[in-house]
């Protein structure tokens, strides 16, 4: 059984940047709402070596069937050449809170 609501992570270099990504996916209803966390550290290897540097990480609460228009906007916006996007299911949470997620990620109309 596939999940019907996720929430999309990604990692930036700056509170702003992480707060323009959050803003961008809630204005353009790809998420209801987004967590701007840090500042975190993270290691990871680059170019052939180890890097430990200082991010902000972006939650993004979504659906599904949201998640590769929100991934191709992050992309779009992103300053990394590439740009963690991961999406993990929400497999359980309170029927009232999933139903506004998914009421405002669809169209204002």
């Amino acid at each position: 059984m596939a999940a019907e609501h996720v929430i999309v992570t990604s990692t930036t270099d700056s509170e702003t940047a992480a707060r323009e990504l959050a803003t961008q996916a809630v204005e353009a209803r790809l998420g209801a709402c987004a967590q701007v966390v840090g500042p975190i550290t993270s290691v990871y290897r680059w170019d052939g070596a180890v890097r430990t540097d200082r991010e902000w990480r972006v939650e993004i609460k979504t659906t599904a069937d949201r998640v590769p228009a929100l991934a191709e906007r992050l992309r779009q916006l992103h300053g990394y050449d590439l740009p963690e996007v991961i999406a993990t299911p929400i497999v359980g949470g309170s029927a009232d809170y999933l139903a506004w997620l998914t009421g405002e990620t669809r169209d204002a109309g």
